[in-house]
């Protein structure tokens, strides 16, 4: 499958479950891996025919910044929804790890993995 690969993508939340972590942000590091819509892009030479990652950046940033969450994972799962929502991306793969939040731990976080519901397989 091709995919377009974002890694470490930093980002800044108010993310967790403790009451300092519902005022001060935290840095994200994002990994992902997602699917191209098709094969267009490889002719074409077109950004139109492919996932502009600068937008999924941006997106993810402001999607990072518009709320608290709890949850890692609940964030993730935003995150894998925008991008098989509004990219249109076929399969998202994708890590959220919170750094430097346990003793003696580089990072903690998820990975997830989602298919866009919307995208279905014609076989002839």
């Amino acid at each position: 499958m091709d995919a377009i690969v974002i890694r470490d993508l930093r980002v800044e939340a108010l993310i967790g479950i403790h009451r300092r972590e519902r005022h001060v942000t935290q840095t994200l590091s994002i990994d992902l891996e997602m699917a191209l819509p098709g094969t267009a892009v490889f002719a074409s030479d077109k950004v139109a025919d492919t996932i502009d990652y600068e937008q999924v950046a941006l997106r993810i940033r402001a999607l990072a910044a518009a709320q608290h969450y709890r949850l890692v994972e609940t964030f993730a799962d935003h995150v894998a929804t925008l991008l098989t929502g509004e990219f249109g991306a076929p399969w998202v793969k994708l890590s959220v790890a919170k750094i430097g939040i346990l003793p003696n731990a580089k990072f903690v976080g998820v990975t997830i993995e989602r298919k866009n519901k919307g995208v279905r397989a014609i076989f002839r």
